[in-house]
């Protein structure tokens, strides 16, 4: 019996982030700016759809990382993917009363000040004071939290006992303030490939767009139950109190389209984040996401992205109806480059398995200042690869943010950014070359200077690789009713066929009336330039008269 070729992957297209650590300051300049474009209105006054924690730290919403309390994300029942929240009985039962649900002090009370006792207060000898005042109700309040209160440790040793990352490790993270190592740590929205916010609205309100794989909230079709603010394990999707509608990060889409980055990656003092395009395999995300050990999630969605060099993948591509300018940007990615090619950034909380796309590069950092300081060449790679499990932080914590507790993916991308370092180094020294550095992580000296010009020099159009968009369709030569501008011909860009669009109606035509040839539309009314009034022909289907 003849062997069956090899299934050619079905194909899709997602625009992903990566974020370098290393390069985050902690100035919230993203933050900013992405609060006055997309949540500066009434009603979202708590939202921040980007915001920058300090780790280790509680985060925002307060303890958001504890699924045990929020039950975010998936889980696996008898080998099955199932929400965290329940089934649809669970959710039916609690739609009006959500305990799963962050109360609004888990995020913080929003707050402006008193401005008017400034400018109004009479002359005396006092210095008049603008006490904080609610925005929501208006009314005066205390501070007791904030979107980044954690910033630079600002809450001091018993915020930090909050922290559910550090909590399961409380007895090898040293929590004396003056001695604890931080770093910073930007989120947005994930734009999962296996959305839990998606799967819980009651609605059907979230969806995930075809062509690029944004998550997005059709504001008409909400109902405001709130369900996907606890289903996501991130907590990046908002209630808007005003308007009773979800609101989430939209990875600024109408920039997207344009071929523009994000506002929050425009804006980014430190150039830390990078946007591509990554092909993947969506008949895998689901197998992927089942996978039974928490610590080969990591793994298993590295196995869902494609290899768009490969003639095949690029050639299935197509036939799935992806641009050519969308899989030349993808050969060019950034993120594919660093996620699947030099394997320097890792995934946030795989364990959710919603399969985030928004990774991370580990921070390196202190473990260079650590050996500096006790006499050692910090950047000698013997030095470097032997102090790396002794972080400040301990690789055991950088495991459990990245790669669900399995310290072995955070050490080798950690050893890759050093041997790159020490690589480096000699090059800029004008020493000999050492191919040995390279290879001792994988990489050829050609790779790793390359890695280097990615995460240290790479220029505007290097960070960001965007195409513009495009309708996606069912690819090939399958037929379409849609109104494509892809093809050849005239109204519509359909197939053109002159005599079924000009022939004579029926009846006396009102003007502003036409119809769109195409496969299964010919001879049909187009209903946007009908003024109401007569039967046009093509405003009812035609009879078909062997049926009668």
């Amino acid at each position: 019996m003849p062997r069956r070729p090899p299934r050619s992957p079905r194909v899709m297209a997602q625009v992903a982030m990566v974020m370098n650590l290393d390069k985050c300051i902690g100035c919230h300049t993203c933050s900013v700016t992405c609060k006055q474009t997309w949540t500066n209105r009434s009603g979202t006054e708590y939202v921040w759809f980007n915001n920058v924690e300090t780790r280790p730290g509680q985060g925002y919403p307060r303890g958001y990382e504890d699924q045990d309390t929020w039950k975010g994300g998936w889980k696996l029942k008898n080998g099955n993917l199932v929400p965290r929240t329940g089934g649809r009985a669970r959710r039916l039962a609690r739609l009006f009363a959500n305990p799963e649900l962050p109360r609004l002090d888990d995020y913080y009370q929003p707050w402006t000040y008193d401005y008017d006792t400034l400018t109004t207060a009479p002359l005396g000898d006092d210095v008049p004071t603008a006490p904080p005042r609610s925005l929501i109700d208006g009314r005066p309040t205390d501070i007791t939290w904030g979107p980044n209160w954690d910033d630079d440790l600002g809450g001091g040793p018993e915020h930090l006992a909050g922290d559910p990352v550090l909590a399961k490790m409380s007895d090898k993270v040293r929590l004396e303030y003056e001695q604890a190592y931080l770093f910073y740590l930007p989120r947005i929205c994930e734009h999962c490939l296996n959305p839990s916010c998606v799967a819980v609205c009651p609605s059907g309100a979230l969806y995930k767009r075809i062509e690029d794989g944004i998550v997005l909230v059709d504001q008409d079709r909400c109902r405001g139950w709130r369900m996907c603010v606890s289903g996501c394990p991130y907590k990046k999707v908002y209630f808007n109190h005003r308007t009773g509608k979800a609101e989430k990060c939209t990875l600024c889409y109408p920039r997207i389209e344009a071929g523009e980055p994000t506002v929050c990656s425009e804006t980014c003092v430190g150039r830390l984040r990078y946007l591509g395009v990554i092909l993947y395999d969506p008949d895998k995300v689901g197998e992927a996401a089942a996978t039974p050990d928490e610590k080969d999630l990591y793994e298993a969605q590295l196995r869902c992205f494609l290899d768009p060099h490969d003639p095949a993948v690029a050639r299935a591509a197509a036939d799935s109806g992806i641009p050519d300018d969308w899989i030349e940007a993808a050969r060019r990615s950034p993120v594919h480059a660093l996620i699947s090619r030099y394997r320097v950034a890792l995934p946030l909380h795989p364990e959710y398995r919603t399969m985030p796309m928004v990774w991370y590069v580990p921070p390196l950092s202190p473990v260079v200042d650590a050996l500096t300081a006790t006499g050692h060449d910090g950047e000698d790679p013997v030095n470097l690869f032997g102090a790396i499990d002794s972080l400040r932080i301990p690789l055991e914590y950088l495991a459990e943010l990245f790669t669900a507790g399995d310290p072995a993916p955070v050490e080798a991308a950690l050893c890759r950014l050093a041997a790159m370092r020490s690589h480096m180094r000699r090059v800029n020294l004008g020493e000999d070359r050492d191919p040995a550095i390279a290879a001792a992580v994988g990489l050829d000296q050609n790779g790793i200077e390359a890695m280097y010009r990615l995460l240290a020099l790479a220029k505007y159009e290097e960070r960001y690789v965007i195409p513009t968009s495009y309708t996606a369709g069912p690819g090939g030569d399958a037929p379409t009713d849609t109104c494509s501008l892809d093809g050849d011909g005239l109204p519509g860009m359909m197939p053109y066929d002159a005599d079924a669009f000009h022939a004579p109606p029926a009846a006396p035509e009102p003007a502003g009336t036409g119809t769109r040839a195409g496969s299964g539309l010919a001879g049909r009314l187009n209903l946007l330039g009908w003024n109401g009034r007569g039967r046009p022909a093509g405003l009812f289907p035609k009879r078909n008269e062997d049926t009668r």
